[in-house]
């Protein structure tokens, strides 16, 4: 009894079939299925809401040079970094005496607002670079 025992755990040939290899694979795929559109929906999301941010962190800049100036003529990324040096990457057009427009890309998705009473358009809302 104790030699076939031993025979037998000499002959063991363990391992994985070909079939626990497969399903394992499948399950591997189905997993990477749902969780890559999850995470380039959340990216696209988190870059939407990040070029919002930074449009919405640049406005008191924008107001505190026009109630030094009187006017949006003149401004740019010196003068806007002048009073808030955080400031970047932002495109400023559209400059008038009381109107403006400023906007920015995170990731490929825009944010803009424009003139002072405007809200802040994201990517989709209408937002479009200036």
């Amino acid at each position: 009894m104790l030699q076939k025992l031993q025979r037998r755990l000499a002959n063991d040939q363990s391992g994985f079939t070909l079939i626990e290899l497969l399903v394992v694979i499948i399950i591997i795929g189905i997993l990477l299925a749902i969780a890559v559109p999850s995470y380039l929906g959340f990216k696209d999301r988190a870059n939407v809401k990040a070029s919002a941010a930074n449009v919405r962190g640049a406005i008191p800049a924008v107001e505190t040079y026009f109630a030094d100036n009187d006017t949006y003529v003149g401004m740019d990324m010196a003068a806007l970094q002048a009073i808030d040096p955080a400031i970047s990457t932002l495109t400023i057009s559209g400059l008038g005496v009381a109107t403006y427009c400023v906007s920015t890309s995170v990731g490929g998705k825009v944010a803009s607002k424009r003139n002072p009473g405007g809200a802040v358009l994201q990517d989709g809302a209408g937002a479009a670079a200036c």
